[in-house]
């Protein structure tokens, strides 16, 4: 059985230097060396724990959590977590979520009425910058050559590599993220000195090249799927991140290269690391880090990494009036989040389909307000109670369910879409699809004889909803601002209206471009 494994985080890096507003800001984990990096990295054993800081930059919002010394200032600190500000941009602005809210920047979300000054946006920019920051400050200081000037032993180097080969991982995470969501953005690495650094623009296209590079670079070196501890990246969440790219290159590059993303899913289908779990639903419980299916989680115990983001928000924000929020391991609601009916509509079979999540108790099927929670169904999808129906390990909420960043299931989708893209064994990837729809119905009787991209789709948004796909998929499928499709609210319309195409990238933050003349905002902003 997999373990759960928390490191502490012991950080004394003095502050980091840099144009991106956020990455200003000093990390203070109140660490018994000091303020000094030198001092700190003089030290073979302090670089796990500075490796867990940056594992934590995608799980927690702070250094204290829950709030009370951020990472991220300008915006509520639960708001700036990592997942939580993903899940605002990939699925908020999409048919798969609205969000009740009134604060700042949360109904143009909805409407997809952002700005260069949404908070969310900014965050968002923000928080991938402050990750990728701290990384290659860690990759600096990891480096063959430091390491050898301190004087640390073949068996410390040999354990170090292995941790800045996962800082590299997280970095081209976080770069993929940028790519994704502003395209043309500041590139720094390693190399670049911290302090009076102006970064250079990088386009999309070419920045693609160099996350690329990076993943393949390090994809032998990485520990295998077999042997990695819990929570932290493999081979195999490369090769992942790596098919995901693939699939969405001809958006990101004008080139398409499905051939490329069927064999990466391929060999992670293939190396039997991973299987699809009986249950779908225990990928979203407190005990998921024991399901086959994970391939690299963001990792959560609600007694040592607390957070209003992550499955903590996932799971109290889609509580609400008329919901027993100790059914879910508990102890409150935040009357937030639902789905529009579009979402409800993708479920022809409904309830046969495990996957088919709402609770309907007095909520409408319709949209027709955002402020109220009972205009959409709710989806507890992501609960804080075990598969045995224990609750989580903190009474007062804090989730202990890990985030599936990376799990088999999209695989078996992403090889299954490539190969109707562009050829290959349809034979095989038809057997595939259907194997996600076997688990979600129990048996063979909704199997389809053949898939078309539409169908796939589909399946797309019922297998992953709520998981921070759904923005990326549309754009991909050309619907994300067209009026061939539009859901409720889109564009201001309560029956959903087309809107620009400008908006299928972010803006970059006003500040950003105030600060660093080398970079352009994004047209239409």
């Amino acid at each position: 059985m997999k373990a759960k494994l928390i490191i502490p985080a012991i950080l004394g890096i003095g502050t980091f230097i840099f144009t991106i507003q956020s990455c200003k800001k000093q990390l203070n984990l109140k660490p018994k060396y000091g303020f000094n990096s030198e001092v700190v990295y003089e030290d073979a054993e302090n670089y796990i724990h500075v490796l867990a800081k940056m594992y934590a930059g995608l799980s927690m919002s702070g250094i204290k959590g829950p709030a009370g010394n951020a990472d991220i200032s300008g915006i509520d600190e639960g708001f700036s977590q990592y997942v939580r500000l993903m899940f605002n941009m990939q699925d908020v602005t999409t048919d798969a979520a609205v969000c009740g809210w009134n604060d700042g920047g949360i109904p143009e979300m909805n409407k997809m009425q952002w700005s260069a000054e949404n908070p969310f946006v900014k965050s968002m920019y923000f928080r991938i910058y402050y990750q990728i920051t701290i990384c290659n400050e860690f990759i600096r200081e990891a480096s063959d050559e430091k390491m050898t000037e301190r004087g640390f032993s073949a068996d410390e180097q040999a354990k170090i590599k292995t941790y800045r080969e996962e800082a590299r991982f997280l970095r081209a995470l976080s770069y993929y993220h940028a790519i994704d969501l502003f395209g043309n953005v500041p590139f720094v690495t390693e190399d670049d000195k911290v302090g009076a650094f102006i970064p250079e623009r990088i386009t999309r296209a070419d920045l693609f090249d160099y996350v690329e590079s990076e993943l393949k670079a390090i994809e032998s070196t990485l520990m295998s799927p077999n042997t990695v501890p819990y929570g932290r990246a493999s081979s195999a969440a490369a090769q992942f991140l790596l098919a995901k790219m693939y699939l969405n290159a001809e958006v990101y590059t004008g080139t398409q290269r499905y051939a490329d993303c069927a064999a990466y899913a391929d060999l992670i289908i293939n190396s039997g690391a991973f299987s699809l779990d009986d249950n779908y639903q225990h990928v979203f419980l407190a005990d998921n880090h024991t399901s086959p299916e994970i391939i690299f989680p963001i990792v959560y115990d609600g007694l040592y990494t607390q957070t209003y983001g992550g499955t903590t928000f996932l799971t109290r924000a889609a509580i609400g009036t008329g919901m027993v929020a100790s059914s879910y391991g508990v102890n409150g609601g935040w009357d937030g989040l639902r789905v529009t009916e579009n979402h409800v509509n993708l479920y022809p079979d409904s309830m046969l389909d495990s996957r088919y999540l709402f609770f309907r108790t007095g909520h409408t099927k319709e949209v027709t307000a955002l402020g109220s929670f009972s205009k959409g169904y709710a989806m507890p999808k992501y609960k804080n109670i075990t598969s045995t129906g224990a609750n989580g390990s903190n009474v007062n909420g804090y989730s202990d369910t890990d985030y599936p960043m990376f799990r088999l299931a999209d695989a078996y989708l992403m090889y299954a879409e490539a190969v109707t893209r562009g050829g290959g064994n349809t034979g095989l990837a038809l057997q595939r699809f259907n194997a996600v729809r076997e688990r979600a119905y129990g048996n063979s009787t909704f199997n389809f004889a053949s898939i078309s991209l539409q169908d796939i789709l589909n399946e797309r948004g019922k297998e992953l909803q709520w998981e921070c796909t759904r923005r990326t998929d549309l754009i991909r499928f050309g619907l994300f601002t067209s009026g061939t499709y539009v859901w409720p609210f889109k564009g201001g319309s309560v029956v959903g209206t087309a809107v620009s195409s400008h908006l299928n990238l972010f803006p970059l933050p006003t500040s950003d471009l105030v600060l660093n003349p080398n970079l352009v905002q994004n047209p239409g902003y």
